[in-house]
């Protein structure tokens, strides 16, 4: 493991500088092993005769390698827990004395150079330089018991609780690879609940629970953890002398400067100078002290093959960043054990760059373990006293009325039946926290009900049924309802709900994003903390009107212009989005696109949005409603009043009803998707239907629909956006929904080709020209400026260079990741996919590189980022097939400034307003890239601002109807049997249904909060994914996913 040392620096596997920061991580199921390791981990003897594992002479030949050679699965009841602790502890200090009475094994002596190999067997991989600051120790989920079990079973060591047998030396290893085994469990416990959008977790979250049961029994594994970094802090002392002066050189002084400085303080610190008591708990020289003749082979030699045998075996470690964090553990213990055992005067020559890295970084790693065994002790103190302390104290007086003698009988026979209730699956997690509630609570319908019946647990669940959640006692009504939720509906009932009021949001998918989530590119904003990029309002005003043309509203343009700082703030600080990144897309004269650092911009915005609102969930002031589409408008008086509505029950049958509330705020989204012969899409743009969209397949106009039923007038409705780049499948070529091809791959240098293997226009321009200048390839368009829906749709290729590829690492690893980039090394293999000549893509690219040396070229491009380098044999490149989609609708509702809905006489209908892409207007003949997001947050804030909130006298829940949709866990508290039939259907990213353990699972939503990475995920999508689980996880790590749970498998 490489973390950030402990004194402020940080270190690297191989070198200091960050050339390259890879995150290792630990794939899942069938892709798990690791694409160095040999089939199932085999050890190599080298092929000579004789020999056993690494080429060891037999003597040294492991069994527990042997034993990982031969078996391709773990079945034995060890592999359900995390890790198998083994007894005895096998202390080298009993009674806080110095065992100097131990029997040593002895041996004779041997070359002074004889420990310089020790870290011989702990090979560096594919030596990527690896950032420990990014790849911290934690909970990957990866059961290793197999592994520790062949550690301990190579040491040696006697588990039959008789210590006789163990020798001196024998203890001090045992005790070492204890001491590893201690801190990975306290980081595992430390980071053990990953940051979850579906738990409302932010940030990895400690188990103290998990910690205490791991050591309460067994205090010395701490003291194993102790005795380790003794061991650390003597070599560390030992080797001052060489290491104060140690040359620190990365290619940055700074930081080299401030390393050194960081070591020399380590170096002079107290404890090394004052501690000596406890450096006396360890010492070195007892080790090997006696002879003994009963082998040809010396204790020394045996020592040390033991060491090399048990780094070897990390090699078989399937989870990447586990085995990252015990090879540089065992490579701090091996530079550790070769400072003490050599010959002081040949330290300074003994110990590599690599050895001292980590050696430096075990040392911090023992130190931060000893501090978390505090911290978690706390912390399940801490816990245990706010269980106690939170119970209800109930008035006496009421319990002597309703309880008699036994104050807490009926609350423990309820608290007694809805345990059991849970523990058999009967109920789902979400109602046994709201009948718990009522029981803490004293709900006296409950508590009769445990009085009566908590013998009988199904009449307890029969009658509990009519007992309703805290959170759905008042009629009260909203002061909104939202239809959608994408960016827009979720900023506009934020800003409601941060006023104090109310809202219903409904939304007609299975889950909160819409489109935004899909958003890749960036959002868009000038000028946040006085930008150094020369923009201006003015400037950014410019280019969205030039792209806008003949059709601009300025009015609109400059209420989206003047509140984008402010928007991208509002993100920032009261949604705690990461939008550090600046960009520039095409259209745009300066850098003003923010994205996040790490993650997609809609993604990383939508999952943080809809966490903030949620949060508003268990006070009851908005109700979720999802599978929920609005059908019609209520009007009353001319005013809007509510909406009719109806709801996709569990059972797939429809359930209808009425929202009422005195504003109705449309936030639904544009109708690229609805190819219908009465579609909006069908009466104004009939040539483009045969086009492929990247809008999801929700997005049919249902807003617009509606308010024009009620008079609202209509804008823009032809324009219809033509994306330039979306990504053509090679694996499904003709699929009708693309994948969008962000603006960010111009943005950072990828170059547009035709498939003559020239360049056809400025990549950067606005997505109108470039669209136009692909289209003009069919000469039909060329001739006549419109598309004939009889034609094929061209396609081109977008080529990124290395750099380029790097500047944009996070979307070309996901389209890469996607089949939808292909990496191809030099110019040969670049023009063999494109199916051109070799000399053409050549003289392409070599005229590029002279464009961009005379700042411009004949397309009017002035700006230049990753371009090729000189030589092109050489260069990486990165390319896949594009093709114009349909992307996104100008048109909609026409409203004003203020997002208030107009009639086709511009005057304002009471009580409707919408934002987003719902609404016309605001981009005119074609949106510039980038504005989609700010429109929907300056819109959806400004009509959540304006939204009057009615004062409130007490907190109650909003008002809806009944709806069981709220949340999947809630639809029933029942768990019905379902076939394999009916999983194999929910086989979709979009709908992913997993059978493990006999329970189905819908995983849709955490897929992508899966550490590993989405796709395994998907792999299993519509089907039994046991076995796959069970090569890599517990089963009790499903108890983490009982809100996911929603049946239990027919047989």
């Amino acid at each position: 493991m490489k973390e950030k040392d402990h004194h402020g620096s940080t270190a690297d596997a191989e070198e200091e500088e960050e050339e390259e920061e890879d995150e290792f991580e630990c794939p899942g199921g069938k892709d798990e092993l690791d694409e160095d390791a040999e089939p199932l981990c085999t050890v190599d003897t080298g092929g000579a005769p004789g020999s056993g594992a690494f080429g060891a002479p037999d003597f040294f030949s492991s069994a527990a390698l042997s034993n990982i050679q031969q078996q391709s699965s773990w079945e034995s009841e060890s592999q359900e827990r995390t890790f198998s602790w083994k007894d005895p502890s096998d202390p080298i200090v009993v009674n806080g004395d110095l065992m100097t009475t131990v029997q040593s094994c002895g041996d004779d002596e041997l070359p002074d150079t004889f420990w310089l190999d020790m870290c011989s067997q702990i090979k560096e991989g594919n030596a990527k330089v690896v950032n420990l600051a990014l790849n911290p120790e934690r909970n990957t989920q990866y059961n290793g018991t197999h592994i520790w079990n062949a550690i301990y079973e190579e040491n040696c060591i006697n588990f039959d609780g008789d210590d006789s047998e163990m020798c001196f030396e024998e203890r001090v290893l045992y005790r070492l690879l204890s001491g590893l085994h201690t801190s990975t469990t306290l980081s595992i416990a430390k980071k053990y609940y990953p940051p979850s959008k579906r738990k409302g977790r932010d940030t990895w979250e400690p188990n103290p629970q998990y910690f205490m049961e791991k050591f309460s029994g067994h205090p010395e594994y701490i003291r194993n953890l102790h005795f380790s970094y003794v061991v650390l802090l003597r070599a560390l002392r030992r080797a001052s002398p060489f290491l104060y002066d140690y040359p620190i050189s990365s290619g940055n002084i700074l930081d080299d400067e401030a390393a050194s400085m960081l070591i020399k303080r380590l170096l002079d610190s107290h404890i090394l100078q004052s501690c000596s008591s406890v450096f006396s708990a360890f010492d070195e020289t007892l080790m090997f002290e006696s002879a003994t003749a009963e082998t040809g082979y010396t204790l020394q030699e045996n020592f040390k093959g033991v060491f090399h045998n048990v780094s070897s075996i990390l090699d078989c470690v399937q989870c990447q960043q586990c085995k990252l964090h015990g090879k540089m553990t065992m490579l701090g213990y091996g530079a550790a054990l070769k400072i003490l055992l050599t010959p002081e005067e040949l330290i300074s020559t003994s110990l590599t760059r690599n050895e001292i890295v980590a050696f430096i970084n075990t040392i911090a790693k023992m130190s931060e373990s000893m501090k978390e065994v505090r911290e978690l002790a706390h912390l399940y103190f801490l816990e245990s006293e706010k269980f106690v302390s939170e119970l209800p104290v109930p008035d006496p007086k009421e319990i002597n009325t309703f309880y008699g003698d036994d104050p807490y009988r009926h609350v423990d026979r309820a608290v007694a039946a809805i345990s059991e209730l849970a523990r058999t699956e009967r109920i789902s997690a979400d109602r046994e926290n709201e009948l718990i509630a009522l029981a803490f609570a004293k709900d006296p319908a409950l508590l009769i009900l445990a009085k009566h019946y908590y013998t009988d647990l199904s009449k307890f669940l029969e009658h509990s049924k009519n007992i309703a959640g805290l959170a759905d006692v008042s009629d009260e009504e909203p002061d909104a309802i939202v239809v959608g939720s994408g960016l827009a509906g979720l900023a506009a009932s934020l800003k409601i709900l941060d006023r104090g009021g109310r809202v219903i949001l409904i939304e007609k998918e299975h889950r909160v994003g819409g489109n935004s989530a899909k958003a890749s590119s960036g959002i868009n904003a000038c000028c946040p903390n006085e930008s150094k990029y020369d923009d201006s309002l003015e400037s950014f005003k410019n280019d969205t009107v030039n792209s806008a043309g003949s059709s601009a509203n300025l009015p609109l343009i400059e209420t989206l212009v003047g509140r984008s700082a402010e928007a991208v703030g509002f993100l920032k600080e009261r949604a705690g989005v990461d939008l550090s990144l600046l960009a520039q897309l095409g259209g745009h004269s300066h850098k003003r696109t923010h994205r996040p650092s790490n993650g997609m911009a809609g993604a990383e915005i939508i999952y943080a949005m809809q966490k903030a609102v949620k949060k508003f969930e268990k006070d009851g002031k908005i109700k979720i409603m999802v599978d929920t589409k609005a059908t019609k408008l209520v009007q009353e008086n001319g005013s809007v009043v509510g909406l009719e509505y109806t709801t996709e029950k569990a059972d797939d049958s429809p359930e209808s009803g009425v929202l009422r509330a005195p504003n109705v705020i449309l936030a639904t989204g544009g109708f690229a998707a609805d190819r219908t012969d009465n579609s909006f899409l069908a009466k104004h743009r009939p040539e483009l239907l045969s086009m492929a969209a990247t809008a999801g397949d929700f997005s049919t106009g249902d807003g617009i629909s509606m308010a024009t039923e009620l008079g609202a007038g209509t804008v823009d409705l032809e324009k219809v956006q033509i994306h330039p780049t979306g990504w053509v499948d090679p694996k499904d070529p003709t699929n009708p929904s693309k994948v969008l091809a962000a603006e960010l791959m111009r943005g950072v240098g990828g170059i547009l080709v035709n498939d003559s293997g020239q360049r056809f226009c400025n990549e950067l321009g606005t997505r109108a020209y470039v669209a136009d200048m692909m289209l003009k390839h069919n000469s039909i368009y060329a001739e006549t400026g419109v598309w004939d829906k009889g034609s094929n749709v061209p396609t081109f290729s977008l080529i990124l260079a290395s750099s380029a590829a790097e500047d944009g690492k996070k979307h070309v690893d996901l389209y890469s990741h996607k089949g939808l980039l292909m990496k191809l090394e030099g110019i040969d293999a670049l023009a063999s996919w494109m199916n051109v000549d070799a000399s053409t893509i050549q003289s392409t690219l070599i005229q590029y590189k002279n464009d961009d040396s005379n700042g411009i070229d004949k397309w009017g491009k002035t700006s230049y980022r990753g371009v090729p380098t000189e030589n092109l044999n050489n260069e990486t490149f990165y390319a896949g097939t594009v093709t114009p989609v349909l992307h996104y609708c100008m048109g909609g509702i026409t409203i004003d400034t203020e997002g208030n809905v107009l009639d086709e006489k511009l005057n304002v209908i009471p009580g409707l307003h919408a934002a987003g892409e719902v609404t016309g207007g605001v981009h005119g003949d074609n949106r510039l890239g980038g504005n989609s997001l700010l429109e929907c947050t300056v819109y959806g804030t400004l009509v959540g601002e304006k939204i009057p909130v009615r004062t409130r006298t007490k907190s109650s829940a909003v008002s809806a109807a009944k709806d069981s949709h709220t949340s999947k866990a809630a639809e029933s508290s029942y768990l019905r049997e379902i076939s394999m039939e009916e999983v194999s259907t929910h086989n979709t990213p979009e709908d992913c249904w997993v059978a493990i353990h006999g329970e189905v699972y819908d995983l849709t939503l955490f897929a992508e909060e899966h550490p590993p990475g989405a796709e395994s995920i998907y792999e299993l999508a519509g089907k039994d994914g046991t076995e796959a689980f069970h090569a890599v996880h517990n089963k009790g790590l499903l108890d983490d996913f009982q809100e996911d749970k929603i049946g239990i498998l027919k047989i």
